[in-house]
């Protein structure tokens, strides 16, 4: 799958896959702290996401997509179903490499979960953001994407650091004419 808007030097065909591997801890340690977004226990959690996938499996309820060019992982995302919901879910993650963001490969993650979760049986995807200027970015990310901000939790990280909570509506093409 190639990105249409890359930068000239990245124009190798990128791949995705959904096989979780160990090394993949480091990997997403690596790419998270490149962001520079994220605190040390935040970044602890993202790693914590996946060995619970390597030891629990899919009973585990994460999915993860890896995006790769030339054999290095650039990005990926880890979503799964809300628990105690019918066809809700939460993209848990989606980070790139701080030098290969601005690329498309977000993009191209974000919506392949949300292919994968209507795959699933998922109607309603749920992203959680800070509502910190640094994170300005990635709000309007979400919202380019078809996210709505839906609700604001005041205060939920820290003082002035509020909880802004996305969601999108997927549904089959199929269901779609049958509202």
């Amino acid at each position: 799958m190639a990105d249409r808007q890359s930068r000239p030097a990245s124009r190798t065909p990128m791949t995705l896959r959904t096989e979780v591997r160990r090394e993949d801890g480091e990997v997403i340690r690596d790419i998270v702290s490149s962001t520079g977004l994220f605190r040390p226990d935040e970044i602890s959690i993202a790693v914590e996401l996946l060995e619970e996938r390597l030891r629990a499996g899919l009973a585990g309820g994460y999915h993860f997509i890896f995006a790769e060019r030339e054999g290095r992982v650039l990005g990926y995302c880890c979503y799964g179903p809300v628990p105690l919901t019918l066809h809700s879910y939460d993209l848990y993650w989606i980070a790139v490499r701080k030098e290969a963001q601005g690329t498309g490969i977000g993009k191209i993650l974000l919506e392949r979960s949300e292919t994968a979760i209507g795959e699933l049986g998922g109607r309603k995807i749920y992203i959680e953001t800070s509502s910190k200027e640094m994170y300005r970015k990635t709000r309007r990310f979400y919202e380019r994407c078809g996210y709505l901000a839906e609700a604001t939790l005041r205060e939920f990280y820290s003082p002035g650091d509020d909880k802004v909570i996305y969601v999108k509506s997927i549904a089959d093409k199929k269901e779609v004419g049958k509202l």
